[in-house]
């Protein structure tokens, strides 16, 4: 090979030097990087989310804030707590605090933390004592091994951290507010300190609300002991602008009417989707599982082939509702704003910390319709903010008693499952409540959330076509004249009663905007994301595993049971598959029931269902007392290795199935039932015992 001039390879090595330098000092901006959809789906969210900068202490010294309330949330609730912490530590106490979700911000630098600050994290447990979905990243640097930080490189670096928790847990889960205890214990162990209690809320009780009220009373008073704070009387002060748009019209196409984002708004929406962009799927197939006329169950089935949407057996589908007619109708009317619903708006943040929860310019009606938890329980706190807006002398001592006496509200409020509109309307019946700013509406109830269905098929089957299976939630609230119905359920219904050709879905009352804003969900779609769960069967399906699943927790074991039989068509050796499951009568409301046969066609000897009917005979009969009767069956096939799963509900099923294992495990071992207890424990800690469990 001819050798080049030595000026002209001198000239070579300058440039490759050159661009070295220039690679580096760059770090690969200067050219496009190949980008995953979890890594383009991460700085979508940084940049987006997080603003200027995801340094915190900057980001307060830069707006002036000596207190943040940072949140953990996954249904939006440790949200809605954080928000209220917020505006309370302002108005009673002149704190300049900011909201920051955990996910917008880097930790590293908190041992750079100001003495003179406050941090305060309010945090929700999700399934069996993991993190939400925003706070991963937090939990794993604070708690799964060593952080690192910035400049402190002692055994306590955060000596100067003040900081305040509070917990969302459920005591139906075995690792109760494990989140919020385990952060506590880390930031203690760092060397930060605590100020008032560590709070914990427990929705297993139904105490949350009053849980927090009572914790916040008394962390307050020491956290303005040891800031010397002084309280002053509270006064509304709004968090967020509203500027109506006199030069616009709801058909102006920059005007949002319930789409979640740009791409959305303006026709092209394009992934990755997920839970801040979901997919608008055309719904494949609707049916009624149920045969009686009073309640339903749909199954339905969601097309995922037009995404980048894919899903694993166990995995959960995330469903975006769209509020009920009715209850929007009842809120604008209550507040007098029948006439302005349409009108275009403006919605501002007052503070530049202050994240407006949806896209503007936009409307009252779609805020209401699409993006405000309307129809959620109300929240005494919310109520007694309300007091100063009241139409009436009357109706503002009414407001004010229910907002300072617990039980009190509790009776009147908490177990009829009013909403907030159907509060202002007891309280002053006939009167408009014209006076309440709009501003508190957005500020004081909560952002709608994606509700969460295990999906009940298999992956291995079709993994572009996941299924879920819900009932329609429609409850008479004893001793009153209200029902308590399900958002998500029955807008599910009304789009099945739509798809079967009924012109004008009605389901118990209520109307939905089925199309959607603009149309957009015409021909029968749902916004919709997947949800990745640790609810798995094992990776060897010659393991042998116990499914424990009564009415619609039986959802996740279709779809195992489902992926198990195609294995053994396609020839590989499958393990004893045993499922038992329960309902109210075989006639009525035995979900899959055709389906059984099929599988067990396929699986033979492998596959078992045993049944519980518990209104089929003079006796109940449930799937725990079913599984007390295989005890032998089951004990074997623990010792075999067997995975044991549990869905549906958490408060009494799921523990009590858990105590029915441990009895059976020391019975038939000849222990100690607190041994077969401990057994039980060991298998949770392993991953042979999992949950996908509600409350």
């Amino acid at each position: 090979m001819a050798e080049l001039p030595l000026d002209t390879l001198d000239v070579v090595v300058l440039l490759v030097l050159l661009l070295g330098t220039v690679a580096y000092l760059s770090k690969g901006t200067l050219w496009a990087k190949t980008e995953t959809p979890t890594d383009y789906n991460k700085s979508l969210q940084s940049t987006a989310k997080a603003g200027k900068t995801r340094n915190l202490i900057e980001k307060m010294d830069e707006s002036d804030k000596n207190m943040v309330i940072l949140y953990g949330s996954q249904t939006g609730t440790a949200e809605d707590y954080a928000s209220r912490l917020a505006k309370e530590g302002s108005a009673r106490f002149g704190l300049k605090t900011m909201v920051a979700d955990l996910e917008d911000y880097d930790y590293e630098n908190l041992d750079c933390f100001p003495h003179d600050k406050v941090a305060v994290f309010v945090l929700a447990t999700y399934g069996e004592g993991e993190p939400t979905d925003n706070a991963v990243e937090f939990y794993e640097f604070i708690y799964n091994g060593e952080p690192n930080f910035s400049e402190n490189a002692s055994e306590k670096p955060l000596t100067n951290l003040k900081y305040v928790t509070f917990g969302l847990g459920n005591n139906t889960y075995e690792h109760y507010n494990a989140m919020v205890r385990r952060v506590d214990e880390s930031l203690t162990k760092l060397g930060a300190r605590r100020i008032g209690p560590a709070g914990e809320g427990d929705d297993g009780a139904g105490t949350m609300e009053e849980d927090f009220i009572s914790w916040k009373e008394a962390m307050w008073a020491e956290l303005a002991e040891d800031m010397g704070l002084e309280e002053r009387e509270a006064v509304y002060e709004p968090v967020f602008a509203i500027t109506e748009r006199d030069d616009l019209t709801p058909e102006d196409d920059t005007v949002y009417l319930g789409e979640p984002n740009k791409n959305h708004l303006e026709g092209k929406s394009v992934g990755p989707y997920n839970t801040h962009n979901p997919f608008i799927a055309p719904i494949a197939l609707s049916k009624e599982c149920f045969t009686v006329k009073d309640r339903n169950c749909i199954h339905m089935e969601i097309d995922l082939s037009k995404s980048n949407l894919t899903y694993t057996t166990g995995d959960h589908l995330a469903v975006w509702p769209t509020n009920a007619g009715v209850e929007v109708d009842r809120l604008f009317k209550v507040l007098g704003m029948e006439e302005k619903r349409h009108t275009v708006i403006d919605v501002k943040g007052l503070d530049s910390t202050s994240k407006v929860p949806f896209p503007a310019p936009t409307t009252y009606d779609a805020i209401v319709r699409y993006h405000v938890e309307i129809n959620a329980t109300v929240s005494r706190q919310f109520v007694a903010s309300l007091a100063a807006f009241a139409p009436t002398e009357m109706a503002k001592e009414q407001m004010t008693r229910l907002g300072s006496d617990k039980d009190y509200f509790s009776e009147f409020v908490t177990r009829r499952y009013f909403n907030i509109a159907q509060v202002l309307e007891l309280v002053a019946p006939g009167e408009t409540w014209s006076q309440i700013p709009f501003s508190i509406i957005i500020e004081g109830l909560n952002h709608i959330q994606p509700r969460y269905y295990s999906i009940s098929s298999s992956s291995v089957v079709n993994n572009k076509v996941p299924t879920i299976t819900a009932v329609v939630e429609s409850i008479a609230v004893p001793g009153g004249s209200n029902v308590l119905k399900g958002v998500t359920t029955n807008y599910l219904l009304a789009l099945k009663q739509k798809q079967h050709g009924d012109p004008s879905p009605d389901p118990y009352g209520l109307t939905y905007a089925i199309t959607g804003p603009r149309n957009k969900y015409d021909g029968f779609h749902v916004p919709v994301a997947i949800r990745s769960s640790n609810f798995r069967l094992p990776s060897d399906p010659s393991k042998p595993v116990i499914m424990i699943g009564p009415g619609t927790g039986v959802a996740p074991f279709r779809g195992f049971v489902q992926e198990r039989a195609a294995l053994a068509e396609q020839g590989q050796t499958v393990g004893k598959t045993l499922l038992f499951f329960g309902c109210r009568k075989e006639s009525e409301d035995f979900l899959y029931k055709d389906e059984w046969p099929e599988y067990k066609e396929k699986l033979g000897d492998a596959f078992e269902l045993i049944t519980a009917f518990s209104r089929d005979g003079d006796k109940k009969v449930y799937v725990q007392h079913r599984l007390a009767e295989y005890a032998k069956e089951v004990n074997e096939l623990i010792q075999q290795g067997a995975y044991f799963y549990v869905c549906g509900d958490a408060a009494r099923m799921a523990r009590e199935v858990n105590d029915v294992l441990g009895k059976i495990l020391a019975e038939q071992r000849g222990l100690e039932e607190e041994k077969g207890h401990d057994l039980v424990k060991r298998l949770r800690s392993s991953n042979l015992y999992q949950e996908d469990v509600w409350s």
